[in-house]
Order: C-alpha cells, then sequence, then structure tokens
C-alpha cells in the first residue's frame, strides 16, 4: 500500500489553524482558568504573557507549537488578550522573534504533562487503539490518520511530524491487513484451496469463470429460476467454507472483501485466497436471500392468479348461476305465498316446477357458489406441477428457524419434507397449520389427508410467515431473524437507565403514562374550548352518527412582492450545464473523497473526481456513460469510466458523500431561513422496470401492465435529501418509514416526521413516539379517524361524539419493559427497523407487544389528530413540507430523463446504486441552486431592492429550467469556479 495518501489540503491543515476556530472551541481550548492566569501573571510584560496564553491554547487546540507562535486567527488573538486585559494584542509581535518562546514552550510542556510522540508507553497505547479501531471497521488511511490525530491531541502528546505519523498509519494498516488474510486463510485445506482457486477459470468455451456464474443471482421468478437458484445455493455449499470462530473476524472486514470480490473481475481480485473465503461466506447469505425472494414473488402470483382465475370462472358461469337462482327464487316465492295451503304446497310447486329441475338448480347454485373464506384451491391445484419442480429442492437446501407464531408452519414443512416422496403417506400431518376455509379441502371422508390441498396450504401459511418475519433463515441478510439482535437481559439490564434517559421515558410505566394521559385530557379540553370558533372544523349527520369534517386549506396568497422577488431571483441565476454544476459542487465541497476503490486500498488516478462525477451523471440521468465518453480526455474514457463505476460507486460511498452535502446545505444563511433541519417528511416515487427483474413488483396503477420499484425518499426542511430506501412494488409506507428514518447518516437529526396518509398506523405512532421522535402525517380524511380517550366519563362537550373509543393502559403496562428493550434495540442499531416492522403490523392475529405498542401509539395518533384539527399553522407546515417532497420528485423526473425515465436495472444493488447516485444529484442541484439564491438576494439588498424575509423563506430551490440536462456534456468549469469561488450572476434585464 502506498504510503504517501493524505491530499495536500490535509497535509497543509495538519498541525495548523485551517481557519477560525469556533464559538465552541474557543470556549473549550483558549478559555484561561484560574492555574492558568496564575501561571501567565508571573510573566513580564504583556506580549511575553499574551504569547505564553496563545502557545498554551494553540498546543491544546491543535497538538503543538507552531513556528511563529503568534500566527493565529485574530478571534484567538482577542479571545486571550480580553481574558489577561490586554487591549492592543496585534503589539505583541515581537513575541515571535524572542528566545522566551522557547522557555515558554518548554515550560507548558513540563507544567501540562505534555510528552513527545516517541514514548514507548505512548506509542504502545495508541498502537493498541488504533489496531483495535482499524481491526473492527473498514475506515480509510486519511480517517485513521485524522482519528489518530485527535487521540494525540486529546491525550497530550505533541503531533509527530506528517510523513512520520503518516508512515505509522500506514505501516499499523498493513499489518491489520496481514492479520486479516492471514485469519481468513487458516483453516482452508487444499482441497478447499483447490476449489476456491477454481472459482476463477473458465472453463468448457465459456468467457465466465465459476465465480462470475455463482454471483450472478436470478432475475426472473418461475419454477426454474427458484430450481436454479437453489442449485447455486447448494453449489456454494459444497464448497464448504467456514470463517475459523477462534478468529472473531469483524463482519465489516468480511464484507468489504466480499463486496470486492462480488464486482472485481476474476483477474483482478489479489490476495486471492483470503477474498475467496470471504466471498464464498457471504455469498451463501446473498443465495439464500435471493432464493427466498424469487419464492415470495412465485407464492404471490400463484394465489394472486388463483384469485384472478376464480373470478374468470365466475364470470363465465355468471349466466348459469341466474338461471338456477331465478328456478330456486320462483320456489321460495310460491312457499312464502300465504294464500297456498300447506297440504297443496307440493303439488303446486311440481306442478310450476318439476322436480328434475328444481334438483337440477339446486346443484347447479350449490357447485358454483363460493364460500365467503374462499381459498381458491381448484384454481391452485391446476399449478400443482409447477410447485413440484421446485417444492424437494426448497425442502432439502432451506432449512427455516421460527418464533412462536411459526412454529406450526415448521412442523408442517418437516412433515411435507418427510412425505414428498412417498406413495402413501401417513396421516399423522401436524393438524394446527389447517385453519378453517382449508379444512373443507385438506380433510376427506374419515380425517384423512389430501396431500396436494395440504401442500397449498402449508405453502400459504409460509407466504404469511415470511412477510411477517415469523419464519426465517440463517445465514442472511434479508430473511434473518429480526428479533435476533435485541438486547439480552444482562446487557439490557446495564443499557436500561441510559436509554430511557436518552428517550426520555421512565423505566416504570407509571409515571410517562401518567405524563401522557394529563396531556390527552388537557389537549382535549383545550380543543373542544376552542371548537367553537374553529370555522375549519364543523359536524355533519351520517346515519345515526355526528362525524367531524375539516375543511381544507385554502391556497396561500402570493403577495406582489414575492412574485417580484422570484422572476428578479430566478432572472439572475447563471445558465449551466449539467455537468458543470456537478463539478463545482465537487470543487466546493470536496464530496469526491468519499469515493474509494472497493478493495478499501488507495487506489487513485489522475483527474479521478471528473470520472467520479460523469459516472454519478450517468447514473443520474439514466442516459448510460455514452453521451459522456470522450476519446480525447483520460478521466472520460469508456474504459476508465467503467472501472470508477464498478470499483467506487457503492451503497457506503455515495452515503458518506450525501453527508458532506448535507452537511454543506445546512451551512447556508439562506437554508435556516427554511428550517433548522429538525422537520423532515417521507414520501415515496414510482419507476417502472421494464426488464426482468425479481426486486420488482406489479401495480397496475402505477406502472400499468409492468412491473416497477418505489424508491422512498426522506428530505429535510432544508430541501436535502437525507436518505432513501429501494422496494419492490409498492410496498406499504409504514413497512419502509422507520428504517428510512433510523438508518440516515446525515449531521441533520430531524425529530419531526411528516408523511402523506399512507404511512398511517397505530404501530407507527406508537414506535415513533417511544424513539423521541414526533409522527405527523398529513390526515386526507378526519371523518374516518378514531379519537381515542383512557378516561371514559370525562366530559369533552363537542368532542364526545367522536371519542367513544376507549385506551387500555392495562394492555400497555405489563409489556413495557418489552417496549423499551425494542426500542433500545432500535435506537442502537441493533435489530433491523424494516424486519421489526413486519413482524409487528401483521393485521390479523398480532402479538401482545405489537397490541400494547399499537395501543400506546393510540394515544400519540389522538394527540396528533387533536392538535391537527386545532392549528391551522400545523396543517399547512405539514402540507408545505410534502409539496417539497413532490418537488424534489419532480426534479428528480427531469433529470432521470433517458431510457424513458425508466429504471431498467436487474438486481438489487444496481438498483440501489442508480437511484443512490440520483438523490445525490439532486442534493448537489439544491445545494447549487441555494448558493446562487443566497448570492442574488444579496446583491438585490445591497442595490437596495426590498427583500423580505417572509419572502425569502417561500423560495424553493427545486428549480431546473436554468440547468441544461440535455446533450453530449464538456466537463470543465472555470478556473476561478474550480477553486471555489461563484460564478458571476446573471442580469435579470438581459437573457445572456
Amino acid at each position: 500500500m502506498p504510503v504517501s495518501f493524505l491530499s495536500n489540503d490535509q497535509r497543509e491543515n495538519y498541525g495548523r489553524y485551517a481557519g477560525p476556530p469556533s464559538p465552541h472551541d474557543l470556549a473549550r481550548y483558549f478559555h484561561l482558568d484560574d492555574i492558568d492566569q496564575a501561571l501567565i501573571a508571573q510573566k513580564r510584560g504583556a506580549h511575553n504573557r499574551l504569547g505564553f496564553a496563545v502557545q498554551l491554547g494553540t498546543v491544546r487546540y491543535l497538538g503543538t507549537f507552531l513556528e511563529n507562535p503568534l500566527d493565529v486567527p485574530q478571534p484567538v488573538l482577542w479571545t486571550l488578550a480580553k481574558q489577561l486585559g490586554i487591549e492592543a494584542p496585534d503589539k505583541a509581535s515581537a513575541y515571535s522573534a524572542g528566545e522566551q518562546r522557547w522557555q515558554h514552550a518548554t515550560e507548558i510542556r513540563a507544567s501540562y504533562g505534555y510528552v513527545e510522540f516517541t514514548e514507548p508507553l505512548i506509542a504502545f497505547r495508541l498502537t493498541r487503539w488504533l489496531y483495535a479501531l482499524c481491526w473492527t471497521g473498514t475506515d480509510r488511511p486519511s480517517v485513521l490518520f485524522e482519528r489518530a490525530t485527535t487521540w494525540l491531541v486529546t491525550h497530550k502528546v505533541l503531533l509527530p511530524g506528517c510523513t512520520t505519523l503518516e508512515r505509522y498509519v500506514a505501516r499499523l494498516r498493513s499489518r491489520v491487513e496481514d492479520r486479516l488474510w492471514r485469519s481468513l486463510g487458516s483453516g482452508v485445506s487444499l482441497d478447499q484451496q483447490t476449489r476456491l482457486e477454481g472459482l476463477l477459470i473458465s472453463s468448457g468455451g465459456s468467457r465466465n469463470s465459476l465465480l462470475d456464474r455463482l454471483r450472478t443471482g436470478p432475475v426472473v421468478a418461475s419454477s426454474r429460476s427458484m430450481s436454479l437458484a437453489l442449485m447455486r445455493l447448494q453449489a456454494v455449499r459444497e464448497l464448504g467454507i467456514r470463517l475459523p470462530a477462534a478468529t472473531r473476524i469483524p463482519a465489516t472486514r468480511v464484507a468489504a472483501l466480499a463486496r470486492f470480490a462480488g464486482a472485481a473481475k476474476a483477474s483482478a481480485i489479489l490476495r486471492r485466497l483470503a477474498t475467496l473465503v470471504a466471498f464464498v461466506h457471504c455469498l451463501e447469505a446473498s443465495a439464500q436471500d435471493d432464493a427466498l425472494e424469487v419464492l415470495e414473488v412465485i407464492l404471490r402470483e400463484l394465489f394472486g392468479d388463483a384469485v384472478k382465475a376464480d373470478k374468470k370462472s365466475r364470470l363465465r358461469s355468471l349466466k348459469d348461476l341466474d338461471e338456477a337462482a331465478a328456478t330456486l327464487a320462483s320456489a321460495c316465492q310460491l312457499l312464502l305465498d300465504d294464500t297456498v295451503p300447506d297440504a297443496e304446497l307440493r303439488q303446486q310447486l311440481f306442478a310450476r316446477i318439476s322436480p328434475d329441475a328444481l334438483a337440477l338448480a339446486l346443484a347447479g347454485v350449490n357447485k358454483l357458489i363460493r364460500p365467503t373464506d374462499n381459498v381458491y384451491y381448484q384454481e391452485l391445484d391446476a399449478k400443482y406441477k409447477t410447485v413440484r419442480r421446485f417444492l424437494p429442492a426448497l425442502a432439502e437446501h432451506i432449512h427455516f428457524g421460527a418464533n412462536a407464531a411459526g412454529e406450526p408452519f415448521i412442523a408442517a414443512f418437516a412433515w411435507l419434507r418427510a412425505n414428498m416422496t412417498v406413495k402413501r403417506p401417513d396421516n399423522d400431518a401436524p393438524r394446527e397449520i389447517i385453519t378453517k376455509p382449508w379444512q373443507r379441502h385438506v380433510l376427506r371422508e374419515g380425517d384423512a389427508i389430501d396431500f396436494h390441498a395440504y401442500t397449498f396450504c402449508v405453502l400459504s401459511e409460509l407466504h404469511i410467515a415470511l412477510r411477517r418475519r415469523d419464519v426465517f433463515v440463517a445465514p442472511s441478510w434479508r430473511y434473518a431473524d429480526p428479533r435476533a439482535g435485541l438486547l439480552d437481559s444482562a446487557e439490557w439490564e446495564s443499557t436500561r437507565p441510559i436509554i430511557c434517559r436518552t428517550l426520555g421515558l421512565s423505566a416504570l410505566p407509571g409515571a410517562t403514562l401518567t405524563a401522557l394521559a394529563d396531556e390527552l385530557d388537557r389537549t382535549y379540553r383545550a380543543v373542544a374550548a376552542r371548537l367553537p370558533d374553529n370555522p375549519a372544523v364543523r359536524f355533519d349527520k351520517v346515519g345515526d352518527k355526528q362525524e367531524l369534517v375539516l375543511s381544507p386549506l385554502d391556497r396561500m396568497d402570493e403577495p406582489g412582492s414575492l412574485i417580484a422577488l422570484r422572476a428578479k431571483v430566478m432572472g439572475m441565476l447563471p445558465r449551466v450545464d449539467l455537468p458543470e454544476l456537478i463539478l463545482e459542487i465537487a470543487a466546493r465541497t470536496r464530496f469526491t473523497d468519499a469515493f474509494t476503490h472497493i478493495s478499501e486500498r488507495t487506489a487513485r488516478a489522475s483527474d479521478l473526481h471528473v470520472s467520479i462525477c460523469a459516472v454519478l451523471m450517468a447514473e443520474a440521468c439514466n442516459t448510460g456513460p455514452e453521451p459522456l465518453i470522450r476519446g480525447d480526455v483520460p478521466a472520460l474514457k469508456r474504459d476508465r469510466m467503467s472501472w470508477v463505476d464498478q470499483n467506487y460507486l457503492r451503497d457506503d460511498t455515495i452515503t458518506a458523500a450525501n453527508t458532506m452535502l448535507v452537511s454543506a446545505q445546512s451551512r447556508s444563511v439562506l437554508t435556516s431561513v427554511w428550517g433548522g433541519g429538525e422537520v423532515a417528511s417521507a414520501d415515496g416515487m414510482r419507476f417502472v422496470v421494464p426488464v426482468r427483474s425479481v426486486h420488482s413488483g406489479p401495480n397496475p396503477k402505477y406502472f400499468g401492465g409492468w412491473r416497477g420499484v418505489t424508491w422512498y425518499n426522506l428530505i429535510s426542511n432544508q430541501f436535502s435529501g437525507l436518505n432513501d430506501i429501494t422496494v419492490p412494488g409498492t410496498l406499504r409506507d409504514s413497512l419502509v418509514l422507520l428504517a428510512v428514518v433510523l438508518e440516515q447518516q446525515t449531521d441533520l437529526q430531524p425529530t419531526q416526521i411528516m408523511t402523506d396518509t399512507g404511512a398511517y398506523s397505530d404501530v407507527v405512532f406508537g414506535l415513533f413516539r417511544l424513539l423521541g421522535f414526533r409522527f405527523s402525517p398529513r390526515l386526507a380524511d378526519v371523518g374516518g379517524t378514531r379519537f381515542w380517550r383512557i378516561d371514559p366519563k370525562a366530559d369533552y362537550g363537542l368532542l364526545n361524539s367522536v371519542s367513544a373509543h376507549n385506551i387500555s393502559l392495562q394492555k400497555i403496562e405489563p409489556h413495557w419493559d418489552d417496549m423499551l428493550r425494542l426500542a433500545g434495540s432500535l435506537k442502537l442499531g441493533r435489530v433491523p427497523a424494516g424486519g421489526i416492522m413486519r413482524t409487528l403490523q401483521v393485521g390479523e392475529r398480532p402479538t401482545r407487544l405489537a397490541q400494547a405498542i399499537a395501543e400506546f401509539g393510540r394515544i400519540d395518533k389522538t394527540l396528533h389528530t387533536l392538535t391537527y384539527i386545532d392549528d391551522e399553522a400545523k396543517r399547512r407546515s405539514t402540507l408545505t413540507q410534502l409539496n417539497r417532497g413532490e418537488g424534489r420528485h419532480s426534479v428528480a423526473r427531469a433529470v432521470f430523463h433517458g431510457k424513458r425515465g425508466e429504471l431498467r436495472q436487474h438486481y438489487r444493488e444496481g438498483q440501489e446504486d442508480q437511484l443512490g447516485a440520483l438523490g445525490l444529484v439532486l442534493n448537489m442541484i439544491v445545494l447549487w441552486n441555494t448558493s446562487y439564491m443566497e448570492a442574488a438576494l444579496n446583491q438585490l439588498r445591497a442595490d437596495g431592492f426590498e427583500v423580505r424575509d417572509e419572502d425569502a423563506a417561500r423560495q424553493s430551490p427545486l428549480l431546473h429550467e436554468h440547468i441544461n440536462l440535455l446533450g453530449r456534456y464538456s466537463f470543465s468549469v472555470p478556473d476561478a469556479v474550480a477553486k471555489g469561488e461563484l460564478r458571476p450572476l446573471r442580469n435579470p434585464a438581459s437573457d445572456e
């Protein structure tokens, strides 16, 4: 690994002031306490006292002494001078040339305990700490360098030379990598090593190696595809690779190596044995997940097609059903005729309808009617051969685990596995799985079992249990037990006080529930008291019930000053090509530094930032690299862009780059007018996927006859996108919402989350309140919303008629500790939010814990509903934030213009990476627009144009009319812009 891994900026800023310290740092490092003041008072002359104080503050802040002690930012000088009562700190320049500064530095070392980096104990402690940090993570060398610097400053160790520390980090990281490779290679037999090496060899005239074939997942859902997916899983397991348990290799390390092997060409894989061991270890989980994903799609289509086939059959038989029903209706009419004597009833009935016709009509009705809980078995049984093709392999290669709710399926599936090849299966099949709708099909006369019907009964339960994660597999990334990471009893006992303090909840339920009950009661009474004066609320009588009606918001007026300001600002924004915009943001934020090579090495190339920007644009615009390729520009050659796309563009680098963009956006003065980042909204954007892909789903409303995915976004009130998740089809928003909030990694930490009505559920309200968030969905139909109360006897005036539902605190109290434990595990990232939501939101048969969380959520939901109808400002702010999300999606549609705006990635990872690149480019557009809008507003103020604060707050950076998104592109920017300066604003009176 090359020793020189620091950038020029990092070298220049090492042990130097990169700029004025923040007010927080001035207070922390440059405050002089009584001991400091007493030591400084012994110095003769104001310049010596100030120089000593500056050197003391500098070594505390930087960890080193400067060659010129007074070469510090002015705020440092003035802060120290003020504390020392020195009125003219600028006159102390003589101190820099005097000999006293050397004596003062020695005195500071002795008095404050500063030591050299070469001290043996210091080197040992730093090595042990940094080695553990490097072993458990995959931080880049530059990040480790910064962490080592922070450690040295914190432990009062004078910084060594930049090159010395750089070499130290490089040697340490090389030791860790050597240990990793040795650990992964240990325990691999010669036979296994031969098989692993064979993965890289192409055979049979094929251009692809076995490695290429193993890492290629399924793209269609069919019985053949399922069989191939299971064969792939079997091939991985036959390699027999298991990580040595004694080495305790961190999962992040293994995943990083596996990710490299999963993307690189076979010929490019270095340290083959270790990399292949990591790849095969992780591939078992991926292959098992792929097989289960295909299975989910097959089962969904199997049962969905059965419903459709039944509907078609019903339509074809309606004429026969009508005729038979008419015959029976005529007979019933005669039966109900009071004028016909009972003695003559049968005679007159058979005179009108013959017995044969009546029997035929009755048989026809019995044949054509469907039970209300129909399971469509006849239609399913026609597909038994399809299921039979993959079911034996599924039973052999997939080993399910289950929670208590999934145990009946495990027993039934084990019986199927044992009897699948038996001509006459035993009649001892587990009966607990046979629900009432299936009994009429599964149980024959004499209590015998219909094997076909029992098979579909088991598959139906598997379909439900997989969705709920009542059954799971290991190893797995997406179908693992979502409860496996919950804090165990011992760890929970020690963590509980910290979690309770962090979330503001009491360890025992009484205090928190009492406070919430009081809050709910006060809110009810306050809202009821203001209802007569609230013109937006009225009560209509629907049947025998009173229903609350909330009038929609009127459109906000746009004053002339706002219209004029918007036109002025828009007219001043420079016209720019999208490539130039991306390069400009890269120069200003250096977000391209977050893109590191997939092997975690320091592989760099000249003008790499240009290649990264081009690849991001190709992905975001959905054009592919073709319009950007330039044979005369090394950074834009086809092979360079392919190399960058394969090795640099992935989830973790996109996330790191996005964090830098969000941070830059939040530092803008104009952004603070829009919001402080404490509010965010979540919404989904739909993309048609016209290619074969398992990770897509049908929905005629959004995708027509195609399949598609939903790109679920979290956007702050500063217009920046914080996180996104890609899900197949149109998965319920409530299943994704918690994950997109908890898994975002930016500096902004929103506490109020706004959504449309789609993410609405009692469990979501409960979990969000437990985790310290306020869930604030837009309520499209308040009349259909339930208002819950705790005190059934309380008088809430006009609200009494709509608050008839009671909350039972007794359902919450017994499960309070489990609720806290779950919230703590989610907060610490120990359990996946998506998996937990699947287990809690199950509709029928919810667990007791899910019922308790839902009951708790009804308190917060009612509080939100009451304040929503009472406060027009809250309703308007919710609508404004949701409109920001819609505006971002509009810009996304304009950017993602290639290939008719359709997403044509076959695999989940490709979809996530491409839409992640789209999210990055959207944040770049927002940041660029914000910077120039702020400059335009400043220019207008300087020119005497009246800029009202309320008008500035209603500006939006979600604009793209001045940005060229189409055509062939040139990746170059003016030198001044490349150095971080802004472009000149346009003259609104000119089109130039």
